[in-house]
């Protein structure tokens, strides 16, 4: 267990509002404990006969179930909950963080809807389903055939060994009802323009008339810095006077107040939003090698792998401040960046990157073909995975801290390749798109990309893309008392063993040495695996319940800024 295990409880599990990117003061958080079972998957069993702590998956700790469920099973969930919708004639939405992986709904024995996506929210109005104001039933039932399945589930196994961890299965982000008015704002999409110096905000509402407009105020604290009026079918800008730049130094984000205005001009609906005025590029650098740009200046990203995993609530963090503790570590430690490991996050994650200021890769988790597969998968495999990557993309695509994509990992189910990165490029011109971190480089995207184990390494330079080693290092230190198995006879090993605290630090320095020279010849950036140990693995930065940081943080720091800044 970590140690933010003993802040959880029925009462307070994740109880912070959950999309930060698109506040509301009218919701409830449905999370706590709800009445649970297993049956097989073709039925629905027996009465329920247990109880589960919800947003954590059915095989963790905290969710008081811990067991495996397996493809031939189903979970299901069940629980009670009030109405209490504020806005005369309103709408009901109920939304879901993440739910791995099929997902149907239930509300008064009526059914809702079906969701099929292990990594991305989902949303299901159930205004006609819930009966008027009071008390009202939810039922829900997921299946999850994880590796055994056709689709993303990154390094999720039913035989969890080496590289690959214990399967999720079921909730795994918070649930929540938001109360809305029969027209109201759905969704923004905000598009920072450092060089004009201004920002674009677009609005997608709900049962609107031609009449109906949109105000946007975007505020410097308190202090109005700029607004715009329009019809809600437009799109806005918002320019700014001498704008402050989103950077890991300096990561300053904007508010951001939208007002869906009524046909008499009175307020129908309103959310609270930010923005951090953020440009990510590729040039050539006065040195004559192509480089990463952030804000038309060269920055060399140095950071870790981060696999996002925990002894306690394996997808889940435990809390909000364990969330944010490892994006604390990684800038504690003087890394400007994390790569985020075939696996999303809640947005609450992405908030405290951009609020804290860390650069960060965001994988698409992984399709159903392992490494060494790399073929023509099935159609119902390469349409689920397009799914849910475009859906990862529309869902993070407001967060100034992610700087990159990266549809495809050492190959694991790579395909189209070419036809995903133009599309990519072309979907959201504003990021950068990395076609495949290790191995299986295509020609494509905006870098080329290598893996080094322990390294580090780097590819060849080219005139159209930069050089990145997208893993390296590896460096496993054994810390007793805090490892989550004993037997390593199953561990990874393709990673170097340090025997003490102090070769491990001689270890990394001269790996850092390497590092000066190779970005001297033309390396943009470089990824050390990794943030934490996990399961059987021993190469983190800290061990897997946090309580041990191995190395000297004010030694990392100084490595560090020498190869950021100099």
């Amino acid at each position: 267990m970590t140690k933010w295990a003993d802040e959880v409880s029925p009462e307070n599990a994740l109880p912070e509002y959950p999309r930060p990117m698109m506040e509301r003061e009218h919701w409830k958080n449905l999370n706590g404990l709800w009445d649970f079972k297993i049956t097989g998957k073709g039925n629905s069993g027996e009465d329920y006969d247990d109880q589960i702590l919800v947003p954590y998956p059915v095989e963790s700790a905290l969710s008081g179930i811990k067991e495996t469920v397996g493809a031939e099973n189903r979970v299901w969930y069940k629980r009670l909950f009030e109405i209490d919708n504020p806005h005369e004639d309103g709408r009901v939405l109920l939304h879901f963080g993440a739910s791995d992986w099929e997902t149907d709904v239930r509300i008064n024995d009526k059914y809702v809807g079906k969701h099929r996506g292990g990594y991305d929210p989902f949303t299901f109005d159930i205004t006609d389903q819930v009966s008027g104001s009071g008390e009202q039933e939810i039922e829900i039932t997921v299946w999850d055939p994880t590796d055994l399945g056709s689709q993303p589930v990154g390094k999720q196994t039913h035989d969890p060994h080496s590289i690959w961890y214990t399967a999720v299965t079921g909730i795994w982000q918070t649930v929540w009802i938001e109360y809305v008015p029969e027209s109201y704002i759905k969704d923004l999409k905000i598009t920072p323009d450092v060089d004009n110096s201004r920002v674009k905000v677009e609005v997608e509402g709900k049962n609107l008339s031609d009449d109906y407009q949109i105000h946007i105020k975007a505020k410097e604290e308190d202090k109005l810095v700029g607004e715009s009026t329009g019809f809600h079918k437009q799109d806005f800008y918002i320019s700014l006077d001498d704008p402050q730049l989103w950077t890991p130094d300096n990561p300053f984000l904007y508010d951001l107040e939208v007002e869906l205005l009524g046909e008499n001009g009175n307020t129908v609906d309103e959310v609270s939003s930010y923005f951090g005025m953020r440009k990510i590029n590729i040039a050539k650098a006065d040195d004559g090698h192509m480089r990463l740009f952030l804000n038309n200046e060269p920055l060399f990203h140095i950071g870790p792998l981060d696999q996002g995993w925990w002894p306690d609530g394996l997808y889940t963090a435990p809390t909000d401040d364990a969330l944010k503790y490892d994006i604390e570590a990684t800038k504690k430690l003087g890394y400007n960046m994390l790569r985020k490991h075939v696996k999303t996050e809640p947005q609450r994650f992405y908030y405290w990157a951009d609020k804290l200021g860390v650069l960060v890769w965001q994988d698409m988790p992984n399709g159903d073909m392992r490494p060494g597969e790399i073929g023509k998968p099935s159609k119902e495999t390469a349409k689920q995975f397009k799914k849910e990557y475009k859906d990862m993309i529309d869902t993070f695509y407001n967060h100034p801290s992610i700087v990159m994509w990266v549809p495809f990992n050492e190959g694991w189910g790579q395909f189209q390749t070419r036809e995903i990165v133009e599309w990519t490029q072309e979907y959201d011109p504003t990021r950068l798109v990395n076609n495949a971190s290790g191995w299986t480089d295509r020609g494509v995207g905006d870098v080329i990309d290598m893996h080094a184990y322990p390294g580090p390494d780097m590819p060849e330079t080219e005139d159209n893309r930069a050089a990145v080693l997208g893993e390296y290092g590896g460096e496993a230190l054994v810390v007793k008392d805090h490892l989550w198995v004993q037997d390593f006879s199953r561990a990874p090993d393709h990673y170097e063993t340090s025997q003490s605290e102090t070769q491990l630090h001689e270890t990394y320095s001269q790996m850092m040495q390497e590092l000066y020279d190779l970005k001297d010849n033309g390396l943009s950036a470089a990824v050390y695996t990794q943030t934490t140990d996990v399961e059987s693995e021993v190469n983190g930065l800290m061990t897997y319940d946090r309580e041990v940081i191995k190395f000297n943080v004010e030694e990392l720091m100084r490595l560090h800024k020498k190869l950021i800044e100099e």
